[in-house]
């Protein structure tokens, strides 16, 4: 059984935010390649992008986390519920 759940106003604020400056952050890598910037400066830039994906891919999983294991309305059974947490910080990773 999947869980379901919606994300909160403050956490989709959040992600949207952190999206739009990604989003810039690769267009700015785009303009880098373009006008033939070094490699180590585009490098540093990508490790940058990773990372600002993967602290927003954190911060979801943890927002998933925590409202389903907090709703009251959770027709899972524990172990379902364990398991299917368990896939998501595993994607997360």
């Amino acid at each position: 059984m999947k869980v379901m759940q919606k994300i909160d106003k403050q956490t989709r604020t959040n992600v949207e935010h952190r999206l739009r400056r990604i989003e810039g952050q690769v267009r700015g890598v785009q303009r880098m390649l373009t006008s033939e910037r070094e490699c180590d400066e585009m490098l540093q830039q990508l490790a940058a992008i990773r990372s600002a994906v993967q602290q927003t891919a954190l911060l979801l999983a943890r927002s998933y986390t925590e409202q389903c294991v907090t709703d009251p309305e959770a027709t899972a059974s524990p172990q379902q519920l364990s398991q299917q947490l368990l896939q998501v910080w595993a994607r997360v990773d």
